[in-house]
């Protein structure tokens, strides 16, 4: 019973910040402090999404900015374990291949789509593309960093009780770096949703960015805040998504 009513009020503390913010957002539109077209209300806002999701223009955007980035995703950040499973467990592979991946690292995201659009023109190819290096560089930073915190007198004992390096690997190693590895790919969750809204405001016709940058044309405010809250979501949406993942796979060992 208590545990239902500290929920509650844990909802109800997150809730009413919000209630407020859109009570203020609403009054100062009907106050006419500032002209609607500038500034439409929360109550326009809200037509406009419906407007949006009925006619479909809104869900086909938002399926073609999401089909980009998971794609990406999925392939960068699965590169990034695989790739910082490896250096982190080599020493050899990570003296080989962590000057060059230091070098590329810091380059952002956005910086390598000019040289893309020369290479692979400006298609469906080039979003994903930029959320896979997005997405590669900081799973494979976590990843190695999460596999090197583990104890080495844990590996050692393990060894030494007659433990395959499969099984060090799968059993121990891993399990241990998850924390890190989740954390990568929470962060870049977000970011994800970030370059693939750039990306399609520059350069490609279809998806939420395209949405945006067109009602930008047209002044068309409260289209840009639906297009920035269906955004702001799906951030969300992906970073819980990711946490709730990890904590189902470490809650049996924290």
């Amino acid at each position: 019973m208590w545990n239902k009513i500290k929920s509650l009020r844990n909802i109800l503390d997150g809730l009413i910040p919000i209630i407020i913010f859109i009570l203020v957002w609403e009054s100062i539109v009907r106050l006419h402090i500032v002209p609607e077209y500038i500034f439409p209300s929360f109550s326009a806002v809200i037509r406009e999404f419906y407007h949006l999701t009925v006619n479909g223009v809104l869900l086909n955007n938002l399926a073609s900015s999401l089909f980009r980035v998971l794609a990406g995703f999925l392939l960068g950040s699965m590169a990034g374990i695989m790739m910082g499973t490896v250096m982190g467990c080599r020493q050899i592979m990570n003296r080989s291949f962590n000057p060059i991946f230091s070098l590329l690292y810091p380059i952002p995201t956005l910086g390598w789509a000019p040289l893309l659009m020369i290479w692979i023109g400006i298609n469906e190819m080039l979003p994903i593309i930029l959320i896979f290096l997005c997405s590669f560089f900081p799973v494979l930073y976590n990843t190695i960093t999460g596999i090197r915190s583990v104890d080495s007198d844990v590996i050692k004992a393990a060894r030494t009780l007659g433990a395959s390096d499969r099984k060090i690997l799968t059993s121990i190693i891993l399990p241990l770096a998850v924390p890190n590895i989740f954390t990568g790919l929470r962060l870049e969750a977000g970011m994800a949703w970030r370059v693939v809204i750039a990306a399609e405001m520059v350069a490609i016709p279809t998806g939420i960015g395209a949405l945006l940058i067109r009602s930008e044309s047209l002044l068309r405010v409260d289209i840009i805040i639906v297009c920035l809250m269906v955004l702001s979501v799906m951030c969300l949406v992906f970073e819980r998504f990711f946490q709730y993942i990890e904590t189902k796979m470490t809650k049996e060992w924290r």
